[in-house]
């Protein structure tokens, strides 16, 4: 039996920025950034594979013994006890990718996300699992991506240094589109044969990334000189990184404005409502409308790494969100006229909205992420990230609670119509808040 692989050594901190400076301002002319980008993909693809199939078996348990309304809260659940663990661990987690190896942390955090896939094709294999089995293991996940979020954000720049982070941050936003559009497409496809087989794929993928992640040799060590733990040096170090965020009022407003309309506005929770219920389109239908939005955002992920923005870049941000909510509004207007009419053709207006939101929101992801990376000093970058990734937990998992408890009171056709009505009302809002956001201009 042979022994396993070692990690390659890693480039000292003088070599790689000197490499970084070599290749300018396109990181695909760095190696350790094609990896950083395929092991994105594979762990996106995974992540979405995996997810998508969660939420249709869930959903389909929970319609056998309950109306929609009631299916839906379980739905809700789902992002809930994600979000639980992110709002416990996401500040300390950033903290530590300030003081420990940030390719270490990423590694791991991939090692447990292969752990709960594992756990759920165990599950799936059981026919029909007890929902809380199911819930469980989301929780285990909500806490693994809670490390791995700020770790592998506060990473790349490490990898592909100042000059190319605009780039490389539009190049990683096409990874986790491309996830974001094959994933879903093809859990729906395969969730029509059998669940079980969705998580054995997710699986496999997060073997892969976590393969291709090992393989770096960048040094994720930051920076920052290492200080002995102590529950108190933790504390005081996430606050400074809280008032730094509270005082960076170009940051805490695109932050805050990402958390407001995701929160109010985000429709991927009930993709599988509209599909099953509403347009009647089965699993592949699900499938189809999940992987618009991708798709959507995928394409404009594209464009933007060939002509990225660089100027007036708060005047396109608010732009995207506007457009963000209306494409929600007309998501929920295709709704109402399947329900209230019969035209279940409707079914391409849906999608060609998720399409829209995808492109929209991808602008404002890049926008925002480049804001935050540039205004950052290294030193504060995995705090500032763990903010960061509270707020898109927020928006993301308590955003799935939400729409799970407003489908409740409103249905899953009075939920679109108010969350896009709200998203478009909060860029007035934003815009008065905060305006050094909306007067930002160059992002490099």
């Amino acid at each position: 039996m042979t022994d396993a692989p070692e990690a390659p050594p890693p480039i000292t901190p003088a070599v790689a920025e000197a490499a970084r400076d070599a290749h300018g301002t396109n990181p695909w002319r760095n190696s350790d950034f094609r990896k950083l980008w395929v092991g994105r993909l594979a762990a996106v693809l995974a992540i979405q594979t995996q997810g998508a199939a969660l939420l249709w078996q869930v959903y389909d348990i929970a319609r056998r013994d309950h109306p929609i309304e009631q299916a839906s809260l379980y739905l809700g659940l789902i992002g809930l006890v994600q979000f639980l663990p992110l709002l416990a661990l996401t500040l300390p987690a950033g903290e530590m990718a300030d003081r420990l190896d940030r390719k270490r942390t990423v590694i791991l955090s991939i090692l447990i996300e292969g752990l709960c896939a594992a756990i759920f094709l165990g599950l799936a294999l059981h026919g029909s699992p007890p929902l809380w089995s199911l819930l469980a293991t989301a929780a285990l996940f909500g806490a693994a991506r809670a490390f791995l979020a700020p770790a592998s954000q506060a990473f790349l720049p490490m990898v592909v240094g100042r000059a190319a982070l605009p780039r490389a941050i539009a190049a990683q936003s096409i990874a986790f589109q491309t996830g974001s559009i094959a994933a879903p497409a093809l859990a729906g496809l395969i969730v029509g044969v059998a669940v079980p087989y969705a998580y054995a794929v997710a699986l496999g993928l997060f073997g892969v990334g976590l393969f291709c992640i090992f393989t770096i040799r960048t040094s994720g060590k930051p920076l920052r000189e290492r200080t002995p733990f102590s529950p108190r040096a933790m504390f005081d170090a996430v606050g400074v990184g809280l008032r730094y965020v509270w005082n960076t009022k170009v940051v805490l407003g695109a932050i805050s404005l990402d958390l407001v309309v995701v929160l109010l506005a985000g429709v991927a929770l009930l993709t599988p409502i509209f599909a099953r219920d509403i347009f009647h389109v089965g699993a592949e239908g699900f499938g189809i409308l999940r992987a618009s939005f991708g798709l959507g955002a995928l394409l404009m992920a594209g464009w933007l790494a060939r002509f990225p923005i660089v100027r007036r870049g708060g005047a396109w941000m608010f732009g995207a969100v506007a457009l963000f909510g209306l494409s929600a509004l007309t998501f929920g207007v295709s709704g109402w006229g399947a329900m209230e009419f019969g035209w279940t053709d409707l079914a391409w207006v849906a999608g060609v909205a998720l399409f829209l939101a995808g492109a929209a929101d991808m602008i404002s992801v890049n926008i925002r992420q480049t804001l935050i990376q540039l205004a950052t000093p290294d030193e504060m970058r995995g705090r500032v990230s763990s903010v960061s990734m509270l707020f898109i937990g927020a928006s993301n998992e308590l955003g799935e609670f939400y729409t799970g408890f407003a489908v409740r009171i409103l249905g899953p056709i009075g939920a679109a119509l108010f969350g896009g009505s709200a998203a478009v009302a909060s860029v007035g809002l934003w815009s008065w808040l905060f305006p050094g956001l909306r007067k930002a201009d160059r992002l490099s």
